[in-house]
């Protein structure tokens, strides 16, 4: 099988065309910062000059969102949120994701940064263990109440004081801000649970799509996700079918599409390479499954980039 290691990424990179518009005049975080000033690994900015139709995508670093205006739609794996004020999204380097449908009034800020960038914080700490957000078990939707959400709003702008300033221990100032917003968020995030409180079948979806969301590279097969989840492959597939009016093969699928989605908008691989780098048979096969999922080829996608 493929590795999720060899699959496109985006790295941080200030104003990727992909996430944020170059021309906006805004002044805020990465937004028009002298290069100077800017922060290796970590990038900060507002919703204003965001891109609002985003992806699927991957990337080598972790997000936090803050929408605090407005309304987006968010797709994580095969997990979709219509995310409201006041609330927060996460993303874990190597998620396929992707955003839409934001709402004239959006406002709010994000943060991205690499895996390294708290490491002399949280030396040995695993951040999926540290935050349960950025743990594919975890959820990555949280709704903060007002206390939480200003405290976070706060740190923001001491960031953006700082990435303005050339004060000393400026680098470790912003990792500790950034921290305390995460340690914030955590601790809303504890304040809340139990966060499955809904009946047990929606739990076994959700957990089956977190399960397909992480490993979908590696076992395609709806008997791989029954025995991660202790329940027979019939038993699985009909709370699949009963609660969501799909199969559990069609999560499957849907999450193999996304990827190869990826990897036509984010690479020079011909349709061949990415047949074989999916683990398709042949390129016929990779054709058919990918018009039968989408209605187009995935040259006439490519070309619609």
């Amino acid at each position: 099988m493929p590795s999720s290691n060899s699959l496109p990424t985006h790295h941080l990179d200030p104003f990727h065309k992909e996430r944020h518009r170059t021309s906006s005049n805004v002044i805020f975080g990465y937004n028009n910062l002298p290069v100077q000033q800017q922060i290796p690994g970590f990038e900060l900015y507002s919703s204003e000059g965001m891109i609002p139709d985003y992806g699927p995508a991957k990337s080598t670093f972790y997000r936090v969102g803050i929408i605090l205006q407005g309304n987006i739609h968010m797709q994580l794996g095969l997990e979709h949120f219509d995310v409201e004020p006041f609330s927060l999204t996460f993303s874990i380097p190597g998620q396929v994701h992707s955003k839409s449908n934001a709402s004239a009034d959006i406002f709010g800020y994000y943060i991205l940064f690499e895996p390294s960038f708290l490491q002399d914080l949280l030396p040995h700490v695993q951040m999926g263990a540290e935050f349960p957000f950025y743990n594919y078990s975890g959820s990555q939707l949280l709704k903060c109440n007002e206390q939480e959400i200003n405290e976070i709003v706060t740190f923001i702008n001491k960031i953006d004081a700082e990435l303005k300033a050339d004060h000393s221990g400026k680098l470790t100032a912003i990792k500790m801000y950034a921290y305390l917003l995460l340690l914030t968020a955590r601790r809303s995030y504890e304040r809340q649970l139990p966060v499955n409180d809904g009946p047990a079948t929606t739990h076994m979806v959700t957990r089956f799509y977190k399960l397909v969301s992480q490993h979908f590279l590696q076992y395609r097969q709806v008997s791989d996700y029954a025995r991660m989840l202790h329940v027979t492959p019939n038993h699985l597939n009909r709370v699949i079918k009963n609660t969501t009016s799909r199969t559990a093969s069609d999560a499957i699928q849907e999450m193999l599409v996304q990827e190869a989605k990826v990897l036509l908008q984010n690479t020079a691989l011909s349709i061949s390479e990415i047949a074989y780098q999916l683990d398709f048979s042949e390129p016929a096969a990779f054709n058919h499954f990918f018009r039968k999922l989408t209605g187009n080829t995935p040259l006439h996608y490519r070309s619609m980039i």
